[in-house]
């Protein structure tokens, strides 16, 4: 009989914020995955848990899959936990999550501190809906398109960032996404921790010398700042915004006959020709 997966969220700054069940699953499974086994074993001297650690990162995740799925087969409990937070959000856990599914093995998440949640609940921006983005792609491309879907995007949108990053990418949401209210979270749940609220500018002026992780979020645009952006676009790349989120041919063009209030047939002759 097969073992079982937990995923097990850690804190993410105050080590107060460990559930309870946490603790009793690191007790008890045979071994723990971990991002960095030198972080995680701080955790776990600290509440003098004993458990054999194998790495699980990022860069050999992929490599380590097999040598869990084994383990897991031979009936070892394991439990995957990130540095801080929840495993699989920005962090490693996703791979063998897939794999596991696929041998039919039992996946157990374990609740518990998580930076985006924790971030917006306390932004003051909308948190009916949310858009989360994790850390914005190197590539200037990719990175630009991902900017330009966060400037479309009505929901509030959520993403992480590195402190020797965050003036660069502020620099960029103020070229991109233009006038909009953004706050800036930071050093959740530490002594540090603060929010930073306002504008764009604002927040670049606020932003100087700022240590700590970072977690950025974007107001959505209104309808009318959407429009104004869409229809200021080609049909051509009117098209495109929408094929990227992978909806399909007819949804899009009634999306744009919507977006810029014509009738739907006037943009299929316009497809069609």
């Amino acid at each position: 009989m097969s073992g079982k997966l937990y995923l097990v969220a850690t804190p993410i700054g105050n080590l107060e914020d460990i559930t309870l069940r946490a603790l009793k699953i690191l007790k008890e499974v045979d071994l723990i995955a971990a991002e960095d086994t030198r972080n995680t074993l701080k955790l776990l001297n600290h509440f003098e848990i004993k458990k054999p650690l194998i790495s699980n990162h990022r860069h050999n995740e992929e490599q380590k899959e097999n040598v869990l799925i084994n383990k897991l087969k031979e009936g070892k409990n394991i439990a995957i936990v990130s540095d801080a937070g929840t495993p699989g959000i920005s962090d490693p856990g996703e791979v063998i999550v897939k794999k596991a599914i696929e041998e039919n093995i039992d996946i157990i998440p374990v609740p518990g501190a998580c930076a985006a949640i924790n971030a917006l609940i306390a932004s003051g921006l909308d948190t009916t809906e949310f858009s989360f983005y994790g850390f914005l792609p190197l590539n200037k491309k990719l990175r630009k398109e991902k900017l330009e879907e966060i400037k479309n995007e009505t929901k509030t949108s959520i993403i992480y960032e590195a402190p020797h990053k965050i003036k660069d990418t502020l620099k960029d949401l103020k070229e991109i996404v233009e006038s909009r209210n953004i706050v800036l979270a930071r050093e959740l749940t530490k002594i540090h921790e603060e929010f930073i609220r306002g504008n764009i500018e604002e927040i670049i002026e606020k932003s100087e010398d700022l240590k700590g992780e970072m977690i950025l979020l974007i107001e959505g645009a209104t309808k009318k700042q959407k429009e104004n952006v869409l229809n200021k676009l080609s049909l051509e790349e009117h098209y495109n915004f929408y094929e990227k989120q992978g909806i399909d041919k007819k949804e899009i063009i009634k999306q744009i006959a919507k977006d810029r209030g014509v009738n739907k047939n006037e943009i299929y002759k316009y497809f069609i020709n």
